[in-house]
């Protein structure tokens, strides 16, 4: 195997066998692209993956980042990688040419990040750098594009997302931050963000923070808050740094994983000099972070698809190198050869249920990706409306769902080494103490499926959940003749998924809301296993095309027959779970809500 981070092949495949992006080209927004331009930036993200990224990943877990004279100094070995960063231009994959982007399509910038976001803490510096260069391009003054933007996409000044605070957490809307207005128009912070990634950093000359507070006087709850940027140095009408501005690091948490990821807690204003402009409009701050919130969440996503495709590789080749056992046909003959645990049952088992999963995400984040980019390259309104209907129907799927089954890929990758697996001499428990943030990230992921079903399938949203199901039928449909044993399993699943939202509707109307707010986690779950069902079914038809045609599939035969495999496996071993959480959840049972407080433990 040539690399253990992804393999090359399932990208191509689900890139141009089957979503076809070349497509893209023949739209004036992409037409100067080309599948072969797309190939050599994806050639170049695997080389500086396996050369520069990969190499760093133990080395900046173990060094970690420290605090010293008020400022963070992060690993030693992302030095170089983020000058090969900002050499190469992958800032600004994505921006428009005349923002002073490349202006490739997003799903090929998503296929070139997911080389690298299996080092996910050196990657943050950059992600949320991104994010929130975006929301300044969408929000902002044309003075503040111009003062912030040009080093912003060269990656030379950072950006962050500083919304947490020590009372509130999740709870946004009950924040403390406040924004003190003066003669001048201009602002003053005063507050405690926490849990703010990549919050200071040494690779970055100058760090913009949009930061949510509240204007004195503004209403509580989240209509009341505002946003605003925060630039650890003021920026002088030359563009030459000025002062350092009035906030200080008060600490780095000290986290499970991501050590190389400088999480901090931010004290702004403690002199009462804490300078701030503010971005887009007032009482806007919530409408204008959900913006730069989705994207992350899609961002969170593709983390969780690198840390899976990383440990189920590693696995993969653990499995088919370590020698424990004999062949069930020898398991009597003491005297037997040791064989590769690859060739045990329970080991093939977990295997083919980390692929189909892993490569479950990647179908998913692709075609969610490929969704905003049509959406872009069209000028037709149904068409716009319909795929950004399927990207916001499938932002919590690909953030919640791909975050919580990929920890439990990398934890299925220390299975598979056993014991060794639970030691830091092998990679995977890093993968795994590494992943397991991506399911607390950008909310929660409890918070993901009540955004699911409390805003993405009433009223007019609704429309786009049946959308996306009349594709999903299209495509049984289509791939029923020739593969009429998987086709209505997973016809059936979708079917259900309809009834347990439609049960939903009925509750919401009966006035009894616990039933979809107590089930909301479990039913984006079963969706989560429905999407992977429908996608995997799409990837099996394109296989079966393909072994169908005169060559027999060629050099590529045992690939397509393990995506056969891969489909089969999962629709009739994974997703028959689908039907016990449909049960559960039409028994109306919400025995988590009758159980007193005290009844948990004496």
């Amino acid at each position: 195997m040539a690399n253990l981070i992804i393999d090359p092949r399932d990208q191509k495949f689900v890139l141009y066998e089957m979503l076809d992006v070349e497509e893209l080209c023949k739209a004036p927004l992409y037409a100067d692209f080309s599948r072969d331009m797309f190939d050599m930036a994806l050639n170049e993200a695997q080389k500086f993956a396996t050369t520069a990224i990969f190499p760093t990943l133990a080395e900046g877990d173990r060094e970690g980042c420290r605090l010293e004279g008020g400022n963070v100094h992060i690993p030693k070995c992302y030095h170089r990688c983020a000058q090969i960063y900002r050499e190469g231009g992958w800032s600004t994959m994505n921006v428009a040419a005349e923002d002073g982007g490349q202006g490739f399509p997003l799903v090929v910038s998503v296929a070139a990040k997911e080389w690298f976001s299996h080092n996910s803490a050196f990657v943050s510096y950059f992600s949320l750098t991104e994010g929130a260069a975006h929301l300044i391009e969408t929000y902002g003054t044309e003075a503040q594009k111009k003062r912030y933007l040009p080093k912003m996409h060269e990656a030379v000044w950072g950006g962050t997302m500083a919304l947490t605070e020590p009372g509130a957490g999740t709870d946004v809307g009950n924040l403390k931050t406040k924004a003190i207005c003066q003669a001048d128009g201009t602002f003053r912070l005063q507050g405690t963000k926490i849990f703010i990634t990549s919050g200071d950093s040494d690779i970055m000359e100058n760090i913009i923070h949009p930061v949510l507070a509240r204007i004195e006087g503004d209403p509580p709850g989240t209509g009341g808050i505002s946003i605003f940027l925060v630039p650890k140095f003021l920026v002088n009408d030359d563009g030459t740094l000025g002062k350092r501005n009035d906030y200080a690091i008060g600490k780095i948490e000290e986290k499970m994983g991501i050590h190389g990821s400088a999480t901090c807690m931010i004290n702004l204003g403690d002199n009462g000099e804490c300078l701030a402009e503010l971005l887009g409009e007032e009482r806007q701050g919530m409408k204008i972070m959900f913006q730069m919130m989705n994207g992350a969440r899609i961002g969170i996503g593709i983390q969780s698809l690198a840390g899976s495709s990383i440990a189920y590789l590693h696995a993969l080749q653990y499995a088919k190198e370590r020698l424990q056992g004999s062949s069930l046909a020898e398991m009597k003959n003491p005297a037997a050869p040791r064989v590769p645990i690859i060739q045990h049952p329970d080991v093939r088992r977990m295997l083919i249920w980390m692929k189909a999963h892993t490569e479950g995400f990647r179908a998913l984040l692709y075609f969610a990706a490929l969704c905003a980019d049509r959406s872009e390259a069209t000028d037709d309104e149904a068409a716009k409306e319909k795929y950004n209907g399927f990207l916001e129907v499938l932002t919590p799927i690909c953030k919640a769902y791909c975050s919580d089954m990929g920890f439990r890929v990398t934890e299925t990758a220390i299975q598979v080494y056993g014991g060794y697996g639970y030691c830091a001499d092998y990679p995977v428990e890093q993968f795994l103490r590494d992943e397991k943030i991506a399911s607390i990230y950008e909310g929660a992921n409890g918070i993901q499926a009540l955004d699911l079903v409390g805003r993405k399938l009433g009223l007019k949203k609704g429309m786009y959940f049946m959308n996306l199901l009349g594709e999903m039928g299209a495509t049984i449909a289509k791939y029923q003749p020739a593969l009429p044993d998987l086709a209505p399993d997973v016809q059936a699943s979708v079917n259900t998924l309809a009834e347990t939202a439609m049960l939903f509707a009925a509750s919401g109307k009966a006035g009894k809301f616990l039933i979809p707010v107590s089930n909301a986690y479990p039913f984006l779950m079963l969706m989560g296993q429905v999407v992977t069902a429908w996608l995997l079914l799409w990837e099996a038809g394109v296989a079966k095309e393909k072994l169908g045609a005169p060559d027999g599939g060629g050099a590529d035969k045992a690939f397509y027959e393990g995506k056969l495999a891969t489909a089969r496996y999962f629709i009739k071993h994974v997703l028959p779970e689908v039907d016990a959480a449909a049960k559960a959840i039409k028994s109306g049972d919400l025995s988590m809500m009758e159980i007193a407080d005290e009844g948990f433990a004496s």
